[in-house]
């Protein structure tokens, strides 16, 4: 099966497509740009959503929905957001046979359509904050598309909130882009770079623009997650007040926040292989496979009672488990689909190994035979969780070895200009330069400005454009 994966040293974007494709995570729709999610990877969102959603109603925030059709006027309303937009809309024009008196878009994003509604909805100071957060679709037309990375619809989450100060919109977004890292670290097994946007890279309407930024193995930069502060811009433009404690009418602050099924584009650059899929435990919808041995009926019977019990052991732990029983296809083949698909632990049961008391395990994060595992059958509920937290780190400390050493500093403009020629990776230099300045950048070596990062050391240097003397030092990198 591997032998239909290109290798990722001879073209890295078919091999990405090609792990997409083998391992049925998507295929292409009818209409161009679009994406079918098949089962397979419409499990891993789920996932992804389940942890995400626990994560947001933690910290406060409630689910709701909102409509697709968006009219023309509102987008209107904030003129810098619907120019950010417009290049991407698709617009209704005709519904029911007729023309419609008023355009419709479908929607890129819903700040607009929410802050209508929050006119309604905020009078008084006791009516904030709003902390609303919606599963939904989106269309944005994309010109240049890629499974899961870019596509002309997609699915994602987007939180809109509602704030009586400044503070607390800056905090809320904050708080959420910290969500995302967590989330990014600790069930992607992706380590980020967080921290925020510069002027020309932040979101359309935006006030602030907080990202988290995660290297791909072929080095580039894929935006994770952002969190925007919107200021006062919407609540302006839907006229959205409140009376505050000494009854003076004020504007109420946004913040928004999201993140998409890019994610799963994410997870297959970051941690997968030539052989297929890898899939970090804390996600992967199947943890275990266990794949019974068998030439004969009574060997079968055997082998998938012993498999039964075994599955019970690890449902009881919490563990998803599978059993792959299947008559049609030999045990080496099995081996090899679920090593494509990126299961973290196949489990080989045979007669020889029931009679020894034993199962032999393979971790998909380790892929030569002597890194196999013998395990006692007793010692498998206790084991396997243990196991799976191992392979878990395992690929949080690979990805985040491979981003450091792909990580460099530059004094000059020429030092960085050659990393980026050599498709190096990050690079971290001092930085008080213009929008310009990043325009120069994009134009001499298809390099942005990733983040300005919190963790900031506080030295001081020259910037690597302008030479001007900052304590401000950025990532910059070649990105999706």
């Amino acid at each position: 099966m591997a032998e239909k994966i290109t290798k990722r040293s001879e073209d890295y974007s078919q091999w990405y497509i090609d792990i997409i494709v083998q391992a049925q995570l998507a295929d292409y729709a009818p209409v161009k740009g679009c994406m079918v999610i098949r089962p397979n990877g419409y499990a891993i969102w789920e996932h992804i959503q389940q942890a995400l959603d626990k994560m947001f109603k933690d910290t406060g925030h409630v689910n709701a929905y909102f409509p697709l059709f968006i009219p023309e006027s509102f987008m209107n309303k904030e003129k810098e957001h619907v120019e950010g937009f417009s290049p991407e809309c698709a617009v209704v024009t005709h519904g029911g046979g007729k023309k419609l008196e008023e355009n419709l878009y479908i929607r890129p994003t819903s700040e607009t359509i929410i802050w209508s509604m929050y006119q309604k909805w905020i009078q008084s100071y006791r009516d904030l904050p709003i902390l609303i957060n919606q599963w939904a679709n989106v269309v944005r037309w994309e010109m240049r598309t890629r499974l899961f990375l870019r596509t002309t619809e997609f699915l994602w989450q987007e939180g809109h909130t509602a704030h009586a100060t400044y503070d607390d919109a800056e905090e809320e977004t904050v708080r959420m882009l910290n969500v995302y890292k967590t989330f990014a670290e600790e069930y992607m097994a992706l380590p980020v770079f967080h921290g925020k946007k510069t002027e020309s890279e932040k979101f359309a309407g935006a006030l602030h623009t907080y990202c988290i930024e995660a290297m791909m193995q072929d080095k580039k930069a894929l935006q994770a997650g952002t969190s925007h502060n919107l200021g006062e811009n919407f609540a302006k433009a839907f006229d959205v007040k409140f009376q505050d404690a000494n009854k003076e009418l004020r504007y109420v602050w946004a913040t928004s926040w999201g993140v998409s099924t890019r994610l799963i584009g994410a997870l297959i650059m970051a941690h997968s292989d030539d052989n297929g899929l890898v899939l970090p435990p804390k996600l992967a919808p199947t943890q275990v496979v266990i794949i019974p041995i068998f030439k004969d009926d009574a060997e079968k019977q055997q082998t998938v009672d012993a498999a039964r019990k075994i599955k019970m052991q690890l449902i009881e732990k919490n563990i998803r488990v599978h059993i792959d029983d299947r008559d049609q296809y030999r045990p080496g083949w099995k081996f090899n689909e679920w090593e494509l698909k990126g299961v973290p632990i196949r489990m080989e049961l045979g007669p020889k190994d029931l009679a020894a008391g034993q199962v032999v395990c393979a971790r998909r994060d380790k892929t030569e035979k002597t890194d196999k595992i013998t395990m006692k059958l007793e010692e498998i509920s206790s084991k396997i969780p243990l196991l799976l937290d191992e392979i878990q780190k395992n690929l949080f400390d690979r990805a985040k070895k491979f981003r450091d050493d792909h990580t460099f500093q530059a004094s000059s403009y020429d030092e960085l200009k050659k990393y980026m020629e050599d498709d190096a990776g990050f690079v971290q230099c001092f930085w008080a330069g213009s929008r310009e300045d990043e325009t120069r950048l994009k134009d001499e070596m298809k390099a942005t400005v990733r983040c300005i990062p919190f963790d900031q050391s506080g030295e001081k240097g020259k910037c690597i454009v302008t030479g001007k003397e900052t304590n401000v030092k950025v990532i910059i990198g070649k990105a999706y």
